[in-house]
């Protein structure tokens, strides 16, 4: 494979068009239809992504972000609260957090899930503290089992940001067995990612559920134009529901694929100086991404870029760091892992449609770029 190969991150047209027949004609059936918001594919995928994810209930929303926001929400989480979670993610985990007024309260990583420290959380716990909200960070669960006996343990509440790892189990279990909430994102390049954004809440308990509905559309409850508390517009759209639903039951193969990508990464670069991926045990990874540490990441990955592959560095900064956070008092140094963390890591390849030789290309441009600069 010569240098001018693209190896993208992600390859969105590849998949529509395996399945262009059958997403178009379902999109043509919701336009026909003229039922553009809170029909009968939201209704059939709430349903289906419950069932999967190991819920009683879904209710779509408009993004993995309001699924947060709306989690929180429904729960009463607001001014005065702590809600405890990990620095090392995307911004919108904090984010939900402090738009409702609650404060988030920090505890660095494990360094070889990148998951939150289990054994961090109950010295961060304080009268104030309502709510953990752990990340199943590139395709793999944090323990839920530890999780939920803290939340038992000191009567808080279990939300789980599980944007990164639909399909992904531990000890047999979906990401939504466990909690009071969990959210997924249904953002493009999610491993079911929608044609735009998407999310949805997912809870086993009915009260929750029906609040999480309410908040959906404007806190109206008995009519559309009573308003029992305030609320948001979020609302997943029919078309968007209905390419999920064409989408849905291939995700265990897109996601089988993915773990083989990942096995292949592990036989061809397992010589290198990059620190491969870890899974805990009783765990089964969905590798929403492939995420390797290397001492030399920002100079891989621009070696990599100019050999046609594309990576990312998820995260590059911590949020505890973050300009739009400084007024949480924290500083460099607090979290150490999260922090070394987001100077080494890359994220490489590692979507179903890749193909052995890319894999094997990619592989073989970290190995070349290690024996370059050993010289």
């Amino acid at each position: 494979m010569d240098t001018t190969t693209q190896v993208p991150i992600v390859n969105l047209q590849a998949q529509y068009h395996a399945l262009k027949a059958e997403i178009d004609a379902a999109v043509a059936r919701v336009l026909v239809s003229g039922r553009f918001i809170l029909g009968e594919n939201v209704e059939r995928l709430e349903e289906e992504v419950a069932a999967y994810c190991g819920a009683k209930f879904g209710i779509g929303v408009a993004s993995g972000t309001d699924a947060l926001e709306l989690s929180l929400a429904a729960l009463g989480i607001g001014p005065g609260d702590e809600v405890i979670t990990t620095p090392f993610t995307f911004g919108a985990t904090t984010e939900v957090i402090v738009r409702l007024g609650a404060r988030p309260v920090y505890v660095d990583i494990d360094p070889c899930t990148y998951n939150i420290d289990v054994s961090a959380i109950a010295g961060a716990i304080t009268p104030r503290t309502r709510a953990l909200l752990p990340v199943d960070l590139f395709g793999q669960m944090a323990p839920r089992d530890v999780l939920w006996q803290i939340a038992q343990r000191y009567q808080i509440y279990l939300i789980n940001d599980s944007a990164q790892a639909i399909g992904a189990e531990q000890n047999g279990l979906r990401v939504a067995a466990v909690g009071h909430t969990t959210a997924l994102s249904f953002y493009p390049t999610k491993n079911l990612g929608a044609f735009g954004d998407g999310g949805i809440v997912l809870t086993s308990m009915e009260e929750i559920a029906k609040r999480v509905r309410q908040l959906r559309a404007h806190g109206a409850q008995g009519g559309p134009y009573f308003y029992r508390v305030p609320g948001y517009c979020s609302r997943l759209d029919e078309i968007q529901a209905a390419i999920l639903r064409v989408k849905l039951p291939h995700l265990d193969e897109w996601n089988e694929r993915r773990r083989q990508n990942a096995r292949r990464y592990f036989e061809r670069l397992h010589a290198t100086c990059a620190v491969l991926p870890e899974t805990a045990p009783d765990n089964l990874h969905t590798y929403h991404q492939f995420t390797i540490r290397h001492r030399q990441r920002d100079a891989l990955q621009r070696y990599l870029q100019r050999h046609g592959i594309a990576t990312a560095v998820y995260y590059p900064l911590p949020l505890h760091l973050q300009e739009a956070y400084r007024n949480l008092g924290y500083r460099p140094g607090d979290f150490p892992h999260a922090e070394r963390a987001a100077q080494e890591v890359l994220s490489l390849p590692v979507h179903p449609e890749l193909s052995e030789e890319q894999i094997d290309y990619v592989a073989a441009m970290v190995q070349q770029f290690e024996e370059e600069h050993r010289q």
